[in-house]
């Protein structure tokens, strides 16, 4: 930011300047444009101001200002959420949490950390790793997302069919509510405390129930080994029922991601091309970890498997240098479509594991139907698939095309009994697509608690949920008013 007096005679900026200081503070338009959208490109808004706390103290005081004086507002991490999340959809003061970025405790003998939200994802694991230690949860940006805004999204990752999404690695979270209030929650590494589960409610709720401004998380010690398999398939099935028979034959792997041929096209196109054919239908990459007892007869298990359903090839990295090759090659995968496609809209449904071949063939008929590309790059082992919609927003209708067929996606998803989202959240992206899996009584009920923390709606309104105007209003039964 340049060091600029503040030059406006709006008296909301000014107040605000007052709180965080006016080296702080953002709000002419040009400097504003960088905040219009996050990782959700489709819709841009501009906020009214960006203002950068450097502490709880601060946060609490912008939020209680803006509930004071009506002022719409959202908070916002690294600005990589998918799903349009902090999106300014209102003109809202965006309380921008990047300069909260330490942390604050370690404390190895329990197994635990504390940091504030805007510290990032994988700087957690690089902190703690000469002593043993790693923070799970790793979603594909967690070289620049932060945890305060995993803890909003519920952020997966491709180790999380072992190890769990965020909030299994949640133990205490600091709040500031969205009349200003600073609340605790948990942070004393009790499992399974009594009450309401105020953990959970808050982890997954999108920014829309309160700010969080310090995080107490889980660490885990490293595992004794670790084994990497690659294997290339020439037919989707043939890889999808390999997912299937791995997890029935008891293995629990630490990750198991599949990626189709147009995905394989784009990452080979990327940073970190590694060599796959070009010619194969699909890959799996596929890791076990835990005490070394045990490893080996695994990874021979699974070649098993891999071996009875066709595979071309099937290899074990030789070295750590090829597993980081491999997975580096993986976690570029988003990123990477920008190589074959001008624009690309990411979609996050989830599917019961067997019924992945129909799916599949589904999201193909999809794609022929709308006229796009669709590469598929996901969570095979649990369910977790992420279409990835190629498309040219340069095009007159190929925008509305591609969110068309985003959507019949996830309604596919559902169909199954899955789900719209695993990982990305709802946002302004999905929140029509609730109704696939919600009933119109169900969507009100959880409105209801929204309006217990967020009465006023002040704090990233128009998220998560239908729009009224389209939400049919129904009498809430007793137990929920």
């Amino acid at each position: 930011m340049r060091k600029r007096p503040i030059a406006t005679n709006d008296p909301h900026i000014q107040a605000l300047a007052r709180i965080v200081g006016e080296q702080a503070i953002l709000y002419r338009k040009e400097d504003l444009m960088a905040y219009d959208c996050d990782g959700f490109t489709v819709h841009r808004h501009l906020p009214r101001a960006v203002v950068f706390p450097n502490s709880t103290e601060q946060v609490a005081a912008v939020v209680k200002y803006c509930h004071e004086h009506d002022l719409p507002f959202l908070a916002r991490g690294a600005g990589t959420g998918l799903s349009g999340g902090a999106i300014p959809l209102n003109g809202e003061v965006v309380i921008s949490l990047t300069r909260m970025k330490r942390l604050l405790h370690v404390d190895l003998e329990n197994r635990r950390a504390v940091v504030e939200p805007g510290f990032v994802n994988l700087k957690l694991t690089n902190s703690v790793a000469h002593r043993g230690y790693y923070y799970a949860p790793d979603p594909s940006s967690q070289y620049c997302c932060t945890i305060g805004g995993n803890v909003a999204e519920n952020a997966g990752g491709a180790h999380c069919l072992k190890y769990g999404v965020t909030t299994n690695h949640i133990l205490g979270l600091e709040v500031v509510l969205p009349n200003g209030e600073v609340i605790e929650i948990g942070g004393n590494g009790v499992p399974d405390p009594p009450g309401y589960d105020l953990l959970g409610l808050l982890t997954g709720s999108e920014g829309t129930l309160g700010i969080v401004t310090k995080i107490t998380v889980r660490l885990l010690k490293n595992p004794e080994a670790k084994q990497t398999v690659l294997a290339y398939f020439d037919e989707v099935e043939d890889a999808s029922q390999t997912v299937s028979d791995i997890i029935s034959a008891g293995i629990v792997p630490a990750a198991l991601e599949m990626m189709d041929q147009t995905a394989i096209e784009a990452v080979e196109a990327a940073a970190f091309p590694v060599g796959h054919p070009k010619d194969i239908a699909a890959l799996l990459l596929i890791e076990v970890d835990g005490i070394s007892a045990g490893i080996d007869e695994q990874i021979n298990d699974i070649l098993t498997i891999c071996r009875r359903h066709h595979v071309r090839e099937v290899k074990v990295a030789q070295s750590e240098e090829e597993r980081a090759r491999w997975w580096a090659n993986r976690k570029t995968g988003f990123g990477a479509m920008g190589a074959i496609s001008p624009d690309y809209l990411v979609q996050d449904g989830v599917i019961p594991r067997s019924r992945l071949p129909e799916v599949l063939r589904e999201i193909a008929d999809i794609s022929r139907k709308y006229g796009l590309r669709i590469a598929n790059i996901f969570h095979a082992g649990d369910g977790n698939l992420h279409p990835l919609v190629l498309f040219d927003a340069s095009k007159p209708g190929e925008t509305e095309r591609a969110l068309a067929a985003g959507s019949e996606c996830l309604k596919a998803c559902a169909a199954v009994g899955g789900s719209i989202t695993g990982e990305h959240g709802v946002g302004i992206e999905k929140k029509e697509e609730m109704r696939f899996i919600f009933t119109d009584e169900e969507i009100l009920a959880q409105t209801a608690i929204r309006d217990v923390f967020n009465p006023k709606n002040l704090l990233n309104a128009g998220k998560l949920f239908p729009t009224p105007e389209r939400c049919v209003e129904t009498k809430m039964p007793s137990t929920v008013k």
